[in-house]
């Protein structure tokens, strides 16, 4: 499939997926992953303020991107940090060069096979709701085409979210975000039980998860919420 075709593709899809009531956390991951599959860049993540105007890990396409992403957030200092705060796009910054500004960052993601970062605000005018963050393991910067297409994958992740804003008029933002991150952590513990249940990477585990919950018409977090609370899935 061409890049145009995956383009229109990722779209279509993202427009199937904004239905009432629909599953934040999968769209974030489904948007995460075609990041990658668009862009010149090997890992994506997505992080989110929390009604207490913290910024938390929502969606990652890989556990190397999900680790790093919360050694940032502990660290408080990054890119993405530093998008969210200025509102500003931090593109092409490679961690050698930038190992002053974030020494304990640039070591974490270099560890973890980085050599470069981008962060993109999710933000609507004045509201900034998270970021995107993208993760290049070779040398060379991302070219124009690239960033504003990145740019249209994050405003897609924003629409996203405020779509399920008024959705549910009765709800403020905060709230919602909130749902979405709590919702995360359950998803977290279920990856773990189905990981070490069958002996499978994080990553399996996850992407078994989400089949499963898709075939199911359920929810990844209600689907995940059931296997944490004991129960297995149907078909074992």
């Amino acid at each position: 499939m061409t890049r145009e075709r995956q383009l229109v593709a990722t779209f279509v899809e993202v427009a199937d997926t904004l239905v009432d009531d629909f599953d934040v956390i999968d769209l974030l991951h489904t948007l995460a992953e075609r990041c990658v599959q668009l862009l010149d860049v090997d890992a994506a993540g997505i992080m989110l303020i929390d009604q207490r105007g913290h910024l938390r890990a929502a969606a990652a396409s890989t556990e190397n991107a999900r680790l790093v992403e919360l050694f940032e957030l502990q660290t408080d200092a990054g890119p993405c940090i530093d998008c969210c705060r200025s509102g500003e796009p931090v593109i092409n910054a490679d961690l050698d060069a930038h190992a002053e500004r974030w020494p304990r960052f640039a070591e974490a993601a270099r560890s973890s096979g980085f050599v470069a970062v981008h962060a993109l605000p999710l933000r609507l005018r004045e509201t900034i709701i998270g970021a995107l963050n993208l993760f290049s393991e070779g040398e060379g910067a991302i070219g124009d085409q690239d960033k504003s297409l990145a740019r249209a994958l994050a405003d897609v992740a924003t629409i996203g979210i405020l779509q399920q804003r008024s959705v549910h008029q009765g709800r403020v933002l905060t709230d919602q975000l909130q749902h979405a991150l709590n919702s995360r952590v359950v998803v977290e513990q279920a990856k773990g039980i189905l990981a070490e249940r069958h002996n499978l990477s994080v990553t399996e585990a996850y992407g078994r998860l989400r089949r499963h919950a898709r075939d199911h018409n359920l929810k990844v977090s209600e689907l995940a919420g059931r296997l944490v609370q004991g129960e297995s899935l149907p078909d074992g």
